[in-house]
């Protein structure tokens, strides 16, 4: 089976933390000092209750709803402006993401809510990590020689079963380019499938042929010959 990397291959694990409790001066000085654009804040078992932002912080700063200067009804957004601690300040209920989640799913989420990081909890609810919209770009941003080796190793040689060089593979900017022979046609578009699912693939251009090398059939599912 092919393996597609999870929340949990990408996620940090050494997160930065805030309780309910916290100074809102120790909550803006930990965000500077760490660089970092939001923190959760964690009940005393370590579950997530509520994220703070530097956004937060910024409405803080003005002392308006607005973190532009501008004017607001929200009473909620009221109280923030004038948080003492980071339960006051916090944004919450918090919505978690799973290690287990795919990489895709983790970043409809953020794109969905609007959001660029999600705690990462356990069955248990507790705080195990958290991934950001830069750890989902990694996974996908990798290098050409990087995705040569899995498609060779893992679709060709571990998923497939084929020896080595009954394919030639090749790589340019995310583009996979396969050229030679497959046992059948129907594992034609079975391996640009495969390829098409490995991370940070952006296209797959197959040119297959079914049966032994020196035979012309084509593999279905490859748009040309060689």
């Amino acid at each position: 089976m092919l393996h597609r990397r999870t929340v949990g291959d990408v996620m940090t694990e050494d997160v930065i933390t805030l309780r309910p409790d916290t100074p809102f001066h120790e909550v803006a000085a930990l965000l500077d000092a760490n660089d970092i654009a939001a923190a959760p804040v964690v009940d005393e078992d370590g579950a997530p209750v509520g994220v703070v932002s530097a956004s937060d912080v910024l409405r803080h700063e003005t002392g308006m709803p607005d973190a532009q200067g501008r004017d607001g009804d929200d009473e909620h957004a009221w109280v923030k402006a004038r948080a003492r601690t980071a339960g006051t300040l916090m944004s919450s209920p918090v919505f978690a993401a799973r290690a287990d989640w795919t990489i895709p799913r983790a970043a409809r989420e953020l794109r969905r809510r609007h959001v660029k990081q999600l705690p990462v909890v356990d069955d248990d609810g507790l705080l195990t990590g958290i991934v950001s919209r830069s750890d989902l770009l990694d996974a996908f941003i990798r290098s050409d020689a990087e995705i040569r080796s899995e498609v060779e190793r893992n679709v060709l040689g571990r998923i497939l079963g084929l020896h080595e060089g009954t394919i030639a593979v090749e790589v340019r900017e995310g583009a996979v380019t396969l050229r030679g022979h497959v046992p059948e046609p129907r594992l034609g578009p079975v391996v640009v499938g495969l390829c098409q699912g490995v991370d940070g693939v952006v296209a797959v251009d197959a040119h297959l042929v079914a049966g032994r090398p020196g035979l012309s059939q084509q593999a279905p599912g490859s748009p040309g010959g060689t």
